[in-house]
């Protein structure tokens, strides 16, 4: 076994790759489940909004209470757990209150356990090697986002509009992946000193003022290029628009997982070998190029090229950005630092996907599209210019 794929490190691969099955195996059906029991566009909207939030906040505040205490893995099986019997609650009820206090339980779980799993990963690597990390797990947890939809998919050609049903077959990965959990064998660690004398759910908000000037550096081009970019629904959207059927746009989703997970490792290996900046900005160019053609596509081919395109971009960004920041923040402190990051970028991810959704009403989704185009290329000129101190 290599010095940075580590048992904790496959462990908690595996963990995410069954949960990430769980998850998205519902991901295609969740909007026509909702619709089938009276659920409009607009409150779909709105219970994707409010879930986002609530990652957001959680994130950052489990992140940093995890960073108190000293330890992680209690944070990542409880939350594994949460998000695992939401699934089988989802078709209890069919009401508004019981489908947000349900999506409440899932997001919850995915606040309780991000800020603290990947402080554990951090922990795994030297600075040398969090590239390879973080990437070789993104790859495993982006598996299970291609097996996930493939599965659904093959259900509901034999079973046509059979959704409920999924939602309980879902509960058997999500079980498991909280069963694999146990298996790791959590490393010391020493409690960060509190500064202040106790934490309340906002305390994690204060990081940024203690943080180093380089992590601010990094996490002001982060969270300005969350916010311009959008749900990948609008993606789905802009094929629909051009005249894509629907399995083949659901086709290029389990293609762009495949692509994704084949591509995080290696993508994590160069941006050890020629700088997570370096690795990030590619990644960035990447974006830009799908968006604009995503916004004039109109075959089959080119759904597929440009989906192809948005794996390896997401390689290039989704796992090295936490590899980046964790570098620049303190062993004891990196679930604070890690959770303050996702907790805002959730958080832009709202007002991005807001701010698309009303150009795409109010112009064209071409509008809406090459806006997140030029807000990338801003992001690459801050982080070739502005922030070239950032190694």
């Amino acid at each position: 076994m290599s010095k940075y794929l580590t048992r904790t490190v496959i462990t908690l691969s595996f963990v995410s790759l069954f949960a990430d099955i769980a998850s998205e195996m519902l991901y295609p059906v969740m909007p026509f489940y909702l619709k089938s029991i009276g659920f409009t566009a607009l409150a779909i909207g709105l219970l994707e909004g409010f879930a986002q939030v609530i990652i957001g906040f959680s994130t950052g505040y489990f992140g940093q209470l995890s960073d108190r205490i000293g330890k992680r893995m209690p944070f990542v099986r409880t939350g594994y757990f949460l998000a695992a019997i939401a699934k089988p609650m989802m078709t209890v009820l069919i009401y508004p209150w019981w489908i947000f206090f349900v999506r409440f339980i899932d997001r919850l779980g995915k606040g309780l356990r991000t800020g603290a799993r990947d402080a554990v990963l951090s922990m795994e690597a030297d600075d040398s090697d969090k590239g390879k990390v973080f990437g070789f797990h993104r790859g495993m947890d982006t598996l299970g986002a291609a097996i996930g939809p493939a599965c659904a998919l093959v259900y509901l050609i034999y079973h046509p509009g059979d959704y409920r049903n999924l939602f309980l077959i879902a509960f058997g990965p999500g079980l498991i992946s909280v069963a694999i959990t146990f298996l790791v064998r959590e490393k010391k660690t020493i409690a960060a000193k509190a500064k202040t004398a106790s934490a309340n759910f906002f305390s994690f908000m204060g990081y940024w003022k203690d943080s180093s000037p380089a992590y601010k550096r990094i996490l002001t081009g982060l969270l300005c290029f969350a916010l311009f970019n959008s749900s990948d629904a609008f993606l789905f959207l802009a094929a629909k628009a051009g005249g894509m059927q629907d399995n083949y746009i659901i086709g290029a989703y389990i293609f762009y997982n495949i692509v994704f997970a084949a591509t995080a490792f290696p993508a994590g290996s160069l941006a050890d070998k020629f700088g997570m900046k370096k690795a990030f900005i590619v990644g960035l160019i990447l974006f830009a190029m799908v968006y604009a053609g995503m916004s004039v596509v109109h075959e089959n081919v080119w759904l597929y090229i440009w989906f192809f395109i948005y794996g390896v971009y997401a390689a290039f960004t989704d796992g090295v950005s936490s590899a980046w920041i964790s570098k620049h923040c303190s062993k004891e402190e990196r679930g604070t630092a890690i959770g303050f990051y996702k907790g805002m970028s959730s958080i832009c991810l709202l007002f991005a996907s807001a701010i698309a959704g009303l150009l795409w009403m109010h112009f064209s989704p071409h509008v809406a599209l090459m806006f997140s185009v030029v807000g990338a290329l801003v992001v690459v000129f801050y982080f070739l210019v502005a922030a070239r101190k950032t190694a």
